[in-house]
């Protein structure tokens, strides 16, 4: 598509691609930094992300400000998106339908934005991202790199809302990829995956 920032935010607010169409308050595009080298994938909008239409919002948005606060960054230094751009109905997954609706919406944010890395937040992310070979779990804390950008898959903040324990390994993968843009440290370590 190619298309200008403009664009992109014209045809999100008017899509009706998609079911979820029918049932959204507000588009969730993006927010951030448009030029930013760290960008964060999560899989979709809540309903606090429905009302106030930016990503990452509620619960779980607000353990990853604490967690760039620890990071010493400001959240609008980085661009935060999700795979579908509307909430899906009491918090479910995305289906694959709606998935295929809104990837090209998401591949124009990272052509836009054109980030060094991208942390993916969540299997939703993981699989839509990479490919459906992917876990989460095997996944986490390796980096992928893929068509110039370094990956790094972790845990939806919303998983730790559930799982208190899996919040080191959700800080150390945010560290990671700090570190990553910061040059603080190379990536090319034991357990990182080149496609």
């Amino acid at each position: 598509m190619n298309l200008n920032w403009e664009e992109l935010e014209k045809q999100c607010e008017n899509c009706q691609k998609c079911k979820l169409a029918k049932t959204r308050k507000k588009v969730v595009i993006g927010c951030g930094n448009r030029q930013a080298k760290l960008m964060f994938i999560g899989e979709g909008p809540g309903a606090d992300e429905d009302a106030s239409g930016i990503p990452f919002v509620g619960r779980a948005g607000q353990l990853m400000n604490m967690a760039f606060q620890g990071l010493g960054i400001a959240r609008d230094e980085v661009y935060i998106a999700n795979v579908v751009k509307c909430r899906p109905p009491g918090n479910r997954n995305p289906q694959a339908d709606e998935v295929q609706a809104c990837l090209n919406y998401l591949r124009e944010q990272v052509l836009l934005v054109k980030p060094q890395v991208i942390v993916l937040l969540g299997n939703v992310a993981l699989k839509t991202i990479l490919g459906s070979e992917y876990g989460i779990t095997s996944a986490r804390g390796k980096w992928i790199q893929k068509n110039e950008i370094w990956y790094m898959p972790t845990f939806h903040p919303a998983a730790l809302l559930r799982d208190e324990t899996k919040k080191i390994d959700f800080w150390l993968d945010l560290q990671e990829a700090y570190h990553r843009i910061s040059g603080q440290k190379d990536c090319n370590q034991e357990g990182s995956i080149v496609q």
